[in-house]
């Protein structure tokens, strides 16, 4: 898919969206993303591990299924210098395209080397994670009747980078909270619940030791969920929401967290319905959103073997097409994909199954 890079000089004005479909999201943006001519534009980084993978199938896809889509690809690596030409391209784009389609960027663990996605959330103010656990038909899972969102903060809390070495052997690493961004998430939070017909909302928290930090966000949460009187708010330990998770998850609907917490419960969730190859996800911020597996694994132990589960990015591009109003493409797609799975058990090595990657992507294209 190529691009002309002839620009208008006009930029539109979009409304809130709302949809009530099983994928749904919703976001406000100041600035609407780039459509011309009926076709929209999008940023692609397919990321480190099985990213070039999943990409190629919903590229495949998105073909069969004559989405009106056409992609600007930037092939970035977690080991990417932040100074890199390519990487600053990649951000020009986004901030060109407004919307966004990713995979996992590994960020290697060493000193001097900050994370490219914490870098892209700060830099665009993407604030806000959702993550969808949804059980699928025909995929086996621990628990069934699980559905339930995560929001998680994506630009503070332990994520702010702020680390020191005071005195050798001892080093200081700050979480930062504050009363406006634990208000916008909050909001956030209780307008997906009652947009998209959820009726409570759990707020995640360990104000019973970090008293000051994440006793301001709950206590910001409470206060917010007040302005929304029908949907029911309660409060939970993260600790012990691990174990309420993986024991009894029918109880969670919407889930709004700090940075941390929502990194750790995301991977919970997957592991409840199935693996992370099947968890979309989206990151929202008022001018900008970017769309990838809602639970953050690069998988660059099966790179290059075909056997990569496209699922979550071809859900999470589910998302993208109903954040662009492209709901019949959207549900033309997941209906495609709940078939594959549910009906003709087609399904790859991480769910139980023996097919590869390009017999899913085939199989999807057969179920349009």
């Amino acid at each position: 898919m190529l691009k002309s890079f002839a620009r208008q000089s006009t930029l539109k004005q979009v409304a809130s969206r709302l949809s009530a479909r099983s994928m749904s999201t919703v976001v406000n943006d100041s600035v609407g993303p780039k459509c011309y001519g009926g076709t929209y534009t999008v940023t692609l980084i397919p990321g480190d591990g099985i990213g070039q993978e999943t990409a190629a199938s919903v590229k495949s896809v998105f073909s069969a299924a004559k989405v009106p889509v056409e992609f600007e690809q930037f092939d970035l690596s977690g080991f990417t210098p932040e100074n890199d030409n390519l990487m600053q391209e990649a951000l020009a784009s986004l901030r060109r395209n407004k919307v966004g389609l990713k995979g996992i960027l590994y960020t290697p663990i060493r000193k001097g080397h900050s994370s490219f996605n914490v870098a892209m959330r700060k830099e665009l103010d993407i604030y806000a994670s959702v993550a969808h656990c949804k059980n699928i038909e025909g995929v086996q899972a621990r628990h069934s009747g699980v559905d339930f969102v995560i929001i998680r903060e994506n630009t503070e809390g332990e994520y702010s980078g702020l680390e020191h070495q005071s005195f050798p052997g001892v080093v200081e690493s700050l979480k930062i909270i504050t009363r406006p961004k634990t208000e916008r998430i909050a909001r956030y939070a209780f307008d997906y619940a009652l947009r998209n017909n959820r009726k409570k909302v759990t707020i995640v928290h360990k104000a019973n030791i970090m008293k000051l930090a994440d006793g301001l966000f709950l206590n910001t949460c409470r206060a917010v969920a007040k302005e929304y009187p029908t949907i029911q708010f309660n409060d939970m330990i993260v600790d012990n929401t691990a174990m309420q998770l993986v024991s009894k998850p029918q109880q969670f609907d919407v889930m709004v967290m700090p940075n941390l917490y929502g990194s750790i419960v995301s991977n919970i969730g997957a592991g409840l319905i199935g693996g992370p190859g099947i968890v979309p996800g989206a990151n929202y911020g008022r001018e900008f959103s970017i769309f990838e597996p809602g639970s953050r694994h690069v998988a660059k132990d099966i790179q290059g073997r075909n056997t990569a589960n496209p699922s979550s990015l071809i859900l999470s591009s589910v998302m993208m097409l109903r954040h662009l109003q492209l709901g019949n493409h959207a549900d033309q797609i997941e209906n495609a994909v709940n078939k594959t799975l549910s009906v003709d058990g087609i399904r790859t090595p991480d769910l139980g199954g023996s097919h590869s990657t390009t017999e899913f992507t085939k199989a999807v294209i057969n179920n349009l």
